[in-house]
Protein backbone atom coordinates (compact mmCIF):
# COMPACT_ATOMS: atom_id res chain seq x y z
CA UNK A 1 0.00 0.00 0.00
CA UNK A 2 1.44 3.31 -0.86
CA UNK A 3 1.56 6.03 1.69
CA UNK A 4 -0.97 8.43 -0.49
CA UNK A 5 -3.89 5.52 -0.16
CA UNK A 6 -3.06 4.93 3.84
CA UNK A 7 -4.84 5.88 6.81
CA UNK A 8 -2.58 6.97 9.91
CA UNK A 9 -3.33 6.71 13.65
CA UNK A 10 -0.96 8.31 16.04
CA UNK A 11 -1.57 7.90 19.74
CA UNK A 12 0.52 10.41 22.24
CA UNK A 13 -0.23 12.12 25.12
CA UNK A 14 2.08 14.99 24.10
CA UNK A 15 -0.19 17.45 22.34
CA UNK A 16 2.75 18.96 20.28
CA UNK A 17 4.23 15.28 18.60
CA UNK A 18 0.04 15.28 17.41
CA UNK A 19 0.52 18.31 16.13
CA UNK A 20 4.20 17.98 14.18
CA UNK A 21 3.16 14.53 13.01
CA UNK A 22 0.04 15.15 11.81
CA UNK A 23 1.61 18.51 9.91
CA UNK A 24 4.27 16.14 8.32
CA UNK A 25 2.08 13.63 7.40
CA UNK A 26 -0.70 16.22 6.20
CA UNK A 27 0.41 15.99 2.70
CA UNK A 28 1.26 12.83 2.10
CA UNK A 29 -1.12 10.69 3.80
CA UNK A 30 -4.99 9.80 3.11
CA UNK A 31 -6.42 10.81 6.42
CA UNK A 32 -4.15 11.36 9.70
CA UNK A 33 -5.99 10.23 12.83
CA UNK A 34 -4.71 11.66 16.25
CA UNK A 35 -5.30 10.44 19.74
CA UNK A 36 -4.15 11.98 23.33
CA UNK A 37 -6.11 8.68 25.34
CA UNK A 38 -4.69 5.05 24.67
CA UNK A 39 -8.08 4.06 25.82
CA UNK A 40 -9.62 5.20 23.23
CA UNK A 41 -7.74 2.96 20.66
CA UNK A 42 -10.30 0.16 20.26
CA UNK A 43 -13.22 2.52 19.82
CA UNK A 44 -10.69 4.14 16.97
CA UNK A 45 -10.18 0.74 15.47
CA UNK A 46 -13.90 0.14 15.34
CA UNK A 47 -14.37 2.79 13.21
CA UNK A 48 -11.57 3.27 11.20
CA UNK A 49 -9.95 1.53 8.70
CA UNK A 50 -6.47 1.96 10.60
CA UNK A 51 -3.17 0.81 8.14
CA UNK A 52 -0.53 2.38 10.26
CA UNK A 53 -0.33 3.28 13.93
CA UNK A 54 2.72 5.37 15.74
CA UNK A 55 2.04 4.61 19.52
CA UNK A 56 4.01 6.23 22.10
CA UNK A 57 5.84 4.03 24.60
CA UNK A 58 5.15 5.92 27.77
CA UNK A 59 1.15 7.87 28.83
CA UNK A 60 0.03 8.95 32.06
CA UNK A 61 -2.75 6.78 31.61
CA UNK A 62 -5.17 4.83 34.35
CA UNK A 63 -2.87 1.42 33.02
CA UNK A 64 0.10 1.90 35.43
CA UNK A 65 2.19 -0.90 34.24
CA UNK A 66 6.00 0.96 33.98
CA UNK A 67 5.86 -0.05 30.07
CA UNK A 68 2.82 1.71 28.96
CA UNK A 69 3.49 1.18 25.23
CA UNK A 70 3.73 -2.64 25.40
CA UNK A 71 0.80 -2.71 27.05
CA UNK A 72 -1.38 -0.96 24.44
CA UNK A 73 0.62 -2.78 21.56
CA UNK A 74 -0.57 -6.53 22.91
CA UNK A 75 -4.41 -5.05 22.69
CA UNK A 76 -3.85 -3.51 19.45
CA UNK A 77 -2.03 -6.87 17.68
CA UNK A 78 -5.01 -8.37 20.05
CA UNK A 79 -7.78 -6.05 18.20
CA UNK A 80 -6.46 -5.67 14.80
CA UNK A 81 -3.74 -8.33 14.05
CA UNK A 82 -2.37 -6.88 10.58
CA UNK A 83 -2.39 -3.15 11.55
CA UNK A 84 1.34 -2.26 11.23
CA UNK A 85 2.51 -0.53 14.62
CA UNK A 86 5.66 2.06 14.90
CA UNK A 87 6.70 2.67 18.53
CA UNK A 88 7.64 6.05 19.68
CA UNK A 89 9.96 6.10 22.02
CA UNK A 90 13.12 8.69 24.04
CA UNK A 91 16.47 7.19 24.40
CA UNK A 92 15.81 6.77 27.56
CA UNK A 93 13.41 3.44 26.50
CA UNK A 94 15.27 2.42 23.67
CA UNK A 95 15.59 -1.21 25.87
CA UNK A 96 11.26 -1.25 25.72
CA UNK A 97 11.34 -0.43 22.38
CA UNK A 98 13.35 -2.83 21.21
CA UNK A 99 10.96 -5.72 23.61
CA UNK A 100 8.32 -3.91 21.81
CA UNK A 101 9.62 -5.76 18.26
CA UNK A 102 9.25 -9.41 20.06
CA UNK A 103 5.95 -8.11 20.68
CA UNK A 104 4.25 -7.76 17.38
CA UNK A 105 6.18 -3.78 16.92
CA UNK A 106 7.13 -3.51 13.11
CA UNK A 107 9.67 -1.15 13.88
CA UNK A 108 10.18 2.30 16.72
CA UNK A 109 11.42 6.11 15.86
CA UNK A 110 13.46 7.71 18.24
CA UNK A 111 12.54 11.47 19.39
CA UNK A 112 14.13 13.91 18.29
CA UNK A 113 13.53 11.80 14.72
CA UNK A 114 14.36 13.08 11.40
CA UNK A 115 11.52 13.74 9.43
CA UNK A 116 12.30 12.24 6.10
CA UNK A 117 13.35 9.10 7.97
CA UNK A 118 10.05 8.81 9.49
CA UNK A 119 8.35 9.30 6.28
CA UNK A 120 10.54 6.81 4.68
CA UNK A 121 10.26 4.20 7.56
CA UNK A 122 6.13 4.79 7.15
CA UNK A 123 6.61 4.00 3.56
CA UNK A 124 8.55 1.21 3.94
CA UNK A 125 6.30 -0.83 6.43
CA UNK A 126 3.55 -0.14 3.76
CA UNK A 127 4.62 -1.60 0.83
CA UNK A 128 6.33 -4.43 3.29
CA UNK A 129 2.56 -5.25 4.23
CA UNK A 130 0.94 -4.32 0.66
CA UNK A 131 3.69 -7.36 -0.69
CA UNK A 132 2.90 -9.55 2.18
CA UNK A 133 6.09 -9.75 3.42
CA UNK A 134 6.31 -10.23 7.30
CA UNK A 135 7.68 -7.68 9.11
CA UNK A 136 8.18 -8.68 12.60
CA UNK A 137 11.82 -10.06 12.01
CA UNK A 138 14.44 -7.00 13.54
CA UNK A 139 15.57 -5.70 10.17
CA UNK A 140 19.23 -5.93 11.10
CA UNK A 141 22.37 -7.20 9.35
CA UNK A 142 24.34 -9.74 11.33
CA UNK A 143 27.32 -7.41 11.56
CA UNK A 144 28.20 -3.71 13.10
CA UNK A 145 30.11 -1.98 10.93
CA UNK A 146 33.32 -3.52 9.49
CA UNK A 147 34.37 -5.08 12.67
CA UNK A 148 34.24 -8.82 13.66
CA UNK A 149 30.90 -8.42 15.51
CA UNK A 150 29.25 -11.37 14.36
CA UNK A 151 26.45 -12.84 15.78
CA UNK A 152 22.79 -15.11 14.89
CA UNK A 153 21.56 -15.10 18.43
CA UNK A 154 18.54 -13.22 19.67
CA UNK A 155 20.38 -11.43 22.15
CA UNK A 156 22.63 -9.85 19.92
CA UNK A 157 20.16 -9.47 16.49
CA UNK A 158 18.80 -7.13 19.81
CA UNK A 159 21.95 -5.22 19.97
CA UNK A 160 22.33 -4.73 16.11
CA UNK A 161 19.16 -3.72 15.96
CA UNK A 162 19.29 -0.66 18.46
CA UNK A 163 22.75 -0.02 17.42
CA UNK A 164 21.41 0.66 14.13
CA UNK A 165 18.89 2.97 15.54
CA UNK A 166 21.22 4.82 18.00
CA UNK A 167 24.68 5.27 15.98
CA UNK A 168 23.06 8.03 13.90
CA UNK A 169 22.06 10.58 16.55
CA UNK A 170 24.49 11.72 19.20
CA UNK A 171 23.54 10.37 21.96
CA UNK A 172 26.27 9.02 24.79
CA UNK A 173 26.18 5.91 25.08
CA UNK A 174 27.74 3.50 27.79
CA UNK A 175 28.78 0.05 26.75
CA UNK A 176 28.45 -2.77 29.67
CA UNK A 177 30.02 -5.82 29.74
CA UNK A 178 32.33 -8.50 30.74
CA UNK A 179 36.20 -8.54 29.86
CA UNK A 180 36.79 -9.70 25.96
CA UNK A 181 33.16 -9.37 24.91
CA UNK A 182 33.70 -6.95 22.48
CA UNK A 183 33.19 -3.18 24.06
CA UNK A 184 36.05 -1.90 22.04
CA UNK A 185 35.01 -3.36 18.99
CA UNK A 186 31.18 -1.86 19.44
CA UNK A 187 32.28 1.57 20.23
CA UNK A 188 33.83 1.37 17.07
CA UNK A 189 31.06 -0.06 15.11
CA UNK A 190 28.69 2.88 16.50
CA UNK A 191 31.16 5.29 15.04
CA UNK A 192 31.31 4.28 11.77
CA UNK A 193 27.69 4.10 11.58
CA UNK A 194 27.49 7.64 12.78
CA UNK A 195 27.36 11.12 10.74
CA UNK A 196 30.58 11.46 12.58
CA UNK A 197 32.21 8.34 10.69
CA UNK A 198 34.41 10.91 8.69
CA UNK A 199 35.67 12.52 12.01
CA UNK A 200 38.54 11.10 14.60
CA UNK A 201 37.87 7.96 16.63
CA UNK A 202 39.95 8.72 19.98
CA UNK A 203 40.38 5.68 22.41
CA UNK A 204 41.37 6.20 26.02
CA UNK A 205 41.64 4.02 28.77
CA UNK A 206 41.04 6.04 31.47
CA UNK A 207 41.24 3.46 34.33
CA UNK A 208 44.89 3.43 33.63
CA UNK A 209 45.56 6.79 34.02
CA UNK A 210 47.09 8.51 37.39
CA UNK A 211 45.37 11.89 38.55
CA UNK A 212 47.90 13.94 36.91
CA UNK A 213 48.05 12.16 33.67
CA UNK A 214 44.10 12.30 33.79
CA UNK A 215 43.65 15.81 33.01
CA UNK A 216 47.24 16.08 30.97
CA UNK A 217 45.76 13.40 28.69
CA UNK A 218 42.14 14.44 28.32
CA UNK A 219 42.50 17.39 28.39
CA UNK A 220 46.17 18.76 27.41
CA UNK A 221 48.76 21.53 28.72
CA UNK A 222 50.76 23.89 28.13
CA UNK A 223 54.23 24.26 28.13
CA UNK A 224 55.56 24.23 31.49
CA UNK A 225 52.86 23.31 32.85
CA UNK A 226 54.44 20.57 35.32
CA UNK A 227 57.95 19.28 35.39
CA UNK A 228 58.08 16.78 32.31
CA UNK A 229 55.62 19.01 30.12
CA UNK A 230 58.35 20.62 27.47
CA UNK A 231 55.96 21.87 24.66
CA UNK A 232 52.11 22.13 24.22
CA UNK A 233 49.65 19.59 24.06
CA UNK A 234 46.83 18.69 22.74
CA UNK A 235 43.96 16.37 25.04
CA UNK A 236 42.20 13.98 23.71
CA UNK A 237 38.88 15.85 23.99
CA UNK A 238 40.27 17.95 21.26
CA UNK A 239 41.78 15.53 19.30
CA UNK A 240 38.06 14.07 19.18
CA UNK A 241 36.85 17.36 17.77
CA UNK A 242 33.92 16.55 15.68
CA UNK A 243 34.50 13.23 15.91
CA UNK A 244 34.12 10.25 18.85
CA UNK A 245 35.45 9.93 22.00
CA UNK A 246 35.72 6.76 23.66
CA UNK A 247 36.18 6.28 27.40
CA UNK A 248 37.60 2.38 28.03
CA UNK A 249 37.34 1.44 31.70
CA UNK A 250 35.76 4.69 32.80
CA UNK A 251 34.35 2.69 35.93
CA UNK A 252 37.76 2.49 37.28
CA UNK A 253 38.55 6.50 37.51
CA UNK A 254 38.51 8.13 41.04
CA UNK A 255 35.85 10.39 41.93
CA UNK A 256 37.72 13.09 41.88
CA UNK A 257 38.89 12.35 37.95
CA UNK A 258 34.67 11.74 37.82
CA UNK A 259 34.14 15.35 39.41
CA UNK A 260 36.68 16.91 36.39
CA UNK A 261 35.28 15.05 33.86
CA UNK A 262 31.31 15.88 34.53
CA UNK A 263 32.29 19.48 34.37
CA UNK A 264 33.67 18.96 30.85
CA UNK A 265 30.70 16.99 29.76
CA UNK A 266 28.14 19.83 30.85
CA UNK A 267 30.29 22.70 29.74
CA UNK A 268 31.69 21.12 26.93
CA UNK A 269 34.54 23.24 27.41
CA UNK A 270 37.89 22.40 28.08
CA UNK A 271 40.67 24.07 29.67
CA UNK A 272 44.31 22.67 29.08
CA UNK A 273 46.86 22.34 32.52
CA UNK A 274 48.77 25.82 32.74
CA UNK A 275 45.66 28.24 30.82
CA UNK A 276 42.87 29.82 32.00
CA UNK A 277 41.66 29.74 28.19
CA UNK A 278 38.52 27.21 27.73
CA UNK A 279 38.35 25.23 24.20
CA UNK A 280 34.52 24.58 23.08
CA UNK A 281 34.22 20.63 22.15
CA UNK A 282 32.13 18.93 19.97
CA UNK A 283 32.36 15.01 20.35
CA UNK A 284 29.99 12.17 20.90
CA UNK A 285 30.84 10.65 24.16
CA UNK A 286 31.29 6.85 23.95
CA UNK A 287 32.25 4.92 27.77
CA UNK A 288 32.80 1.48 28.48
CA UNK A 289 33.42 -0.19 31.59
CA UNK A 290 33.18 -4.08 33.03
CA UNK A 291 31.84 -2.79 36.13
CA UNK A 292 28.30 -3.99 36.53
CA UNK A 293 25.27 -1.07 36.88
CA UNK A 294 24.43 -1.54 40.13
CA UNK A 295 27.85 -1.72 41.31
CA UNK A 296 28.50 1.28 39.62
CA UNK A 297 25.36 3.30 40.84
CA UNK A 298 26.85 3.23 44.27
CA UNK A 299 27.41 6.73 45.07
CA UNK A 300 30.59 5.94 46.75
CA UNK A 301 32.30 4.96 44.10
CA UNK A 302 30.68 6.51 41.13
CA UNK A 303 28.75 9.39 41.14
CA UNK A 304 25.19 9.44 39.85
CA UNK A 305 24.92 12.57 38.16
CA UNK A 306 27.77 11.20 35.94
CA UNK A 307 26.17 8.35 35.05
CA UNK A 308 23.06 9.96 33.98
CA UNK A 309 25.22 12.41 31.71
CA UNK A 310 27.25 9.21 29.98
CA UNK A 311 24.41 6.80 29.81
CA UNK A 312 21.50 8.29 27.58
CA UNK A 313 21.44 4.69 26.00
CA UNK A 314 23.23 2.09 27.61
CA UNK A 315 24.23 -1.64 25.42
CA UNK A 316 25.02 -4.62 27.48
CA UNK A 317 27.28 -6.75 25.66
CA UNK A 318 26.60 -10.46 26.60
CA UNK A 319 29.15 -13.23 27.73
CA UNK A 320 29.88 -15.72 25.43
CA UNK A 321 28.27 -18.27 27.16
CA UNK A 322 24.75 -16.16 26.94
CA UNK A 323 25.03 -16.53 23.26
CA UNK A 324 26.52 -20.20 22.65
CA UNK A 325 25.00 -20.77 19.07
CA UNK A 326 27.04 -17.90 18.03
CA UNK A 327 30.53 -19.56 19.15
CA UNK A 328 31.03 -21.52 15.62
CA UNK A 329 30.60 -18.58 13.54
CA UNK A 330 32.38 -16.86 15.25
CA UNK A 331 35.40 -19.69 15.20
CA UNK A 332 35.16 -20.28 11.89
CA UNK A 333 35.22 -16.13 11.14
CA UNK A 334 38.77 -16.34 13.13
CA UNK A 335 39.97 -19.37 11.54
CA UNK A 336 39.31 -18.11 8.02
CA UNK A 337 41.01 -14.31 9.39
CA UNK A 338 44.35 -15.94 10.74
CA UNK A 339 44.48 -19.21 8.03
CA UNK A 340 44.64 -16.02 5.25
CA UNK A 341 47.03 -13.97 7.77
CA UNK A 342 49.52 -17.22 7.99
CA UNK A 343 49.43 -17.97 4.51
CA UNK A 344 47.34 -21.64 5.49
CA UNK A 345 44.81 -23.63 3.28
CA UNK A 346 41.35 -22.92 4.23
CA UNK A 347 40.19 -24.35 7.37
CA UNK A 348 37.25 -25.66 8.91
CA UNK A 349 36.27 -28.25 12.29
CA UNK A 350 35.89 -31.38 12.49
CA UNK A 351 32.23 -32.24 14.68
CA UNK A 352 34.07 -33.21 18.06
CA UNK A 353 35.87 -29.64 17.21
CA UNK A 354 32.66 -28.24 17.51
CA UNK A 355 31.38 -29.95 20.48
CA UNK A 356 34.56 -28.95 22.58
CA UNK A 357 33.70 -25.72 21.51
CA UNK A 358 30.39 -25.93 22.24
CA UNK A 359 30.77 -27.34 25.53
CA UNK A 360 33.30 -24.82 27.00
CA UNK A 361 32.15 -22.70 29.47
CA UNK A 362 34.53 -19.22 27.48
CA UNK A 363 35.45 -17.20 30.48
CA UNK A 364 37.63 -14.85 28.49
CA UNK A 365 34.55 -14.33 25.78
CA UNK A 366 35.26 -13.65 22.27
CA UNK A 367 38.56 -12.63 22.96
CA UNK A 368 39.66 -16.32 24.40
CA UNK A 369 37.71 -17.43 21.89
CA UNK A 370 40.02 -15.74 18.78
CA UNK A 371 43.43 -16.31 20.65
CA UNK A 372 42.35 -20.06 20.57
CA UNK A 373 41.74 -20.30 17.24
CA UNK A 374 44.62 -18.38 15.94
CA UNK A 375 46.64 -20.31 18.04
CA UNK A 376 45.03 -23.97 16.42
CA UNK A 377 45.16 -22.30 13.17
CA UNK A 378 49.31 -21.92 13.34
CA UNK A 379 49.97 -25.49 15.26
CA UNK A 380 47.66 -27.38 12.89
CA UNK A 381 49.36 -29.86 10.52
CA UNK A 382 46.58 -30.17 7.71
CA UNK A 383 43.24 -28.19 6.82
CA UNK A 384 40.84 -29.90 9.50
CA UNK A 385 40.84 -28.60 12.78
CA UNK A 386 40.55 -31.14 15.76
CA UNK A 387 39.87 -31.34 19.82
CA UNK A 388 43.34 -31.46 20.39
CA UNK A 389 44.22 -28.66 18.23
CA UNK A 390 41.75 -26.71 20.95
CA UNK A 391 43.52 -25.54 23.96
CA UNK A 392 42.51 -23.63 26.35
CA UNK A 393 44.03 -20.86 28.14
CA UNK A 394 45.15 -21.79 31.28
CA UNK A 395 44.78 -18.24 32.81
CA UNK A 396 41.17 -18.83 32.35
CA UNK A 397 40.56 -22.00 33.18
CA UNK A 398 42.44 -21.60 36.02
CA UNK A 399 40.07 -19.25 37.54
CA UNK A 400 37.30 -21.86 36.78
CA UNK A 401 38.67 -24.30 39.20
CA UNK A 402 36.46 -26.22 41.41
CA UNK A 403 35.83 -24.63 44.35
CA UNK A 404 34.82 -26.78 47.54
CA UNK A 405 30.97 -26.07 47.80
CA UNK A 406 31.10 -27.19 51.94
CA UNK A 407 32.94 -24.11 52.85
CA UNK A 408 30.60 -21.83 50.74
CA UNK A 409 27.54 -20.36 53.18
CA UNK A 410 24.67 -21.04 51.94
CA UNK A 411 23.74 -17.32 51.72
CA UNK A 412 26.60 -16.84 48.69
CA UNK A 413 25.16 -20.00 46.77
CA UNK A 414 21.96 -18.72 46.52
CA UNK A 415 23.04 -15.44 45.70
CA UNK A 416 25.42 -16.62 42.74
CA UNK A 417 22.40 -18.90 42.01
CA UNK A 418 19.99 -15.98 41.96
CA UNK A 419 22.24 -13.59 39.78
CA UNK A 420 22.83 -16.04 37.02
CA UNK A 421 19.22 -16.84 36.50
CA UNK A 422 18.66 -12.99 36.18
CA UNK A 423 21.61 -12.49 33.75
CA UNK A 424 20.12 -15.47 31.80
CA UNK A 425 16.95 -13.73 31.29
CA UNK A 426 18.23 -10.38 31.03
CA UNK A 427 17.07 -8.74 33.80
CA UNK A 428 13.47 -9.99 33.38
CA UNK A 429 12.33 -10.52 37.06
CA UNK A 430 9.20 -12.35 35.99
CA UNK A 431 11.32 -15.18 33.77
CA UNK A 432 14.18 -15.53 36.65
CA UNK A 433 11.22 -15.97 39.75
CA UNK A 434 9.47 -18.87 37.50
CA UNK A 435 12.77 -20.61 36.88
CA UNK A 436 13.81 -20.44 40.76
CA UNK A 437 10.28 -21.06 41.76
CA UNK A 438 9.40 -18.30 43.65
CA UNK A 439 6.99 -15.47 43.40
CA UNK A 440 7.65 -11.97 41.87
CA UNK A 441 7.52 -10.52 45.21
CA UNK A 442 9.81 -13.23 46.92
CA UNK A 443 12.61 -12.94 44.24
CA UNK A 444 12.39 -9.01 45.31
CA UNK A 445 12.38 -9.88 49.19
CA UNK A 446 15.91 -12.06 48.03
CA UNK A 447 17.16 -8.77 45.99
CA UNK A 448 16.67 -6.93 48.87
CA UNK A 449 18.69 -9.17 50.82
CA UNK A 450 21.37 -9.69 49.39
CA UNK A 451 21.72 -6.15 47.65
CA UNK A 452 21.52 -7.33 44.22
Amino acid sequence: MILKKATVLIVDDDPDVLTAVKLLLKTEAREIITEKNPENLNWLLQRNEVDLILLDMNFNSAINTGNEGLYWLRKVKEWKPDVCVIMITAYGDIDLAVRSLKEGAQDFVVKPWHNEKLINTIKDLLDKKEGGTKTTKTPVKSTAGDTSILGESDVMQDIFYKVNKIAPTDANILILGENGTGKDLMAKAIHERSLRADKPFIKVDVGALTDTLFESELFGHKKGAFTDAREDRMGRFEEAQGGTLFLDEIGNISLQQQAKLLTILQNRQVTRLGTNKPVDVDIRLICATNVPLSELANENKFRKDLIYRINTVEINMPPLRRRNEDIVILARHFAKLYASKYLKPSMDFDAAAINKLKSYNFPGNVRELQYTIERAVIMADDSTLRPDDLIFSILETSTESVVDADNIPLSALEKNAILRVIEKHNGNITRAAKELGLTRTALYRRLSKYDI
